[in-house]
């Protein structure tokens, strides 16, 4: 599949060829499970806009509109007996590197407690 300058330069050099020999001869081609060609335009046109400049943000990925991994608020213990809590819920806590905190065991639960602040803050 052609991009970027050598796209731009393929389609200036058909001039007057159908949509579908563009896409064709650029190479934005796949063959179905039937054995027959499916010409792939989207992806043809999305190249074609980002070869002159026109940037439609992040690529989708495999088309399914998704936004990437969301937090699920779940966590489980390591086999080392670790518990692991991701630099994703710290972000977002607004915690740097060296807060320090209290735990505190509760009935089946834990708290960290910033150092210096209260168990009744959220």
């Amino acid at each position: 599949m052609l991009t970027g300058p050598e796209l731009l330069a393929k389609v200036k050099d058909l001039g007057e060829a159908s949509k579908s020999e563009l896409v064709r001869s650029c190479g934005y081609v796949s063959i179905k499970a039937d054995g027959g060609e499916r010409l792939n335009f989207t992806a043809f046109y999305e190249a074609l806009l980002e070869a002159k400049g026109v940037s439609l943000g992040e690529p989708s990925s495999k088309g399914k509109g998704r936004r990437g991994r969301q937090l699920t608020y779940h966590t489980k213990v390591q086999f080392n007996g670790n518990l692991m809590v991701g630099r994703a819920y710290t972000v977002q806590l607004d915690f740097k590197p060296g807060d320090e905190f209290e735990i505190k065991l509760g009935r089946k639960q834990i708290k960290l407690i910033p150092l210096g602040g209260t168990d009744e803050e959220d």
